[in-house]
């Protein structure tokens, strides 16, 4: 199927994945500032937990572990 022919629940999967793709980064960049930030630890944290869980590819064919790979390639060294 192409990205315009999505079923409502493969639409709903992708929406999953790209919030918790959103949620990971913001976490980081937050942690990143230097100062210590409980919640966005929790968040990435979570955030990592999903992307290399089975519950993951319920939502995706993708590869979380890959994902989240590609993800902390993103980091500020």
């Amino acid at each position: 199927m192409s990205a315009g022919n999505l079923s409502p629940y493969e639409a709903l999967g992708n929406a999953v994945v790209l919030q918790a793709v959103k949620d990971y980064r913001d976490a980081v960049h937050k942690l990143s500032r230097g100062k210590k930030n409980t919640i966005a630890e929790s968040v990435k944290q979570e955030c990592e937990r999903f992307f290399k869980s089975p519950y993951f590819n319920i939502f995706t064919q993708l590869d979380g572990q890959a994902l989240l790979s590609q993800l902390e390639k993103e980091v500020p060294a």
